[in-house]
């Protein structure tokens, strides 16, 4: 989702510098072997594992992590009418709890990842998503 839909939702903004675009993509296509790599060959789940309270409970974090990441960005693309400028504080959905929803809902999105997966690349990539949303949400608070 934030890879491929949603930069082509994005109306207007400031333009994405070439160096930052290829940095995320190198992260994403690194991150996305590391994972299905991780889940493909060397993965080990017990039969049953997706009625295992764990595979259950992080896929349902995974799904609302995602709803609200999903909603969050909606409520931030159309903070400005057309034309209009100037910073916005976004209400509605999680907003009205925390100043980055969009970063808490993708943060739990992927721990909930890890938990249904529970292996340590997943969990590896929760806690690089945790520490670099993480530090994004803190500045955008500030």
């Amino acid at each position: 989702y934030r890879s491929l839909i949603f930069p082509l939702l994005i109306r207007e903004g400031k333009p994405t510098p070439f160096f930052t675009f290829v940095l995320a993509l190198l992260f994403c296509v690194y991150n996305g072997y590391l994972q299905g790599r991780s889940l493909s060959n060397y993965a080990k789940y017990p039969s049953g594992w997706l009625r295992d309270p764990r595979f259950i409970t992080g896929f349902m974090g995974w799904l609302i992590g995602m709803a609200i990441n999903i909603h969050s960005d909606h409520i931030l693309r159309n903070l400005r009418k057309p034309g209009e400028t100037g910073y916005k504080i976004p209400r509605g959905g999680l907003f009205e709890y925390v100043s980055g929803a969009n970063f808490f809902g993708e943060i739990l999105e992927w721990f909930g990842f890890a938990l249904a997966c529970c292996s340590i690349e997943s969990l590896s990539f929760a806690l690089c998503t945790l520490f670099i949303l993480g530090s994004r949400a803190k500045q955008h608070h500030q």
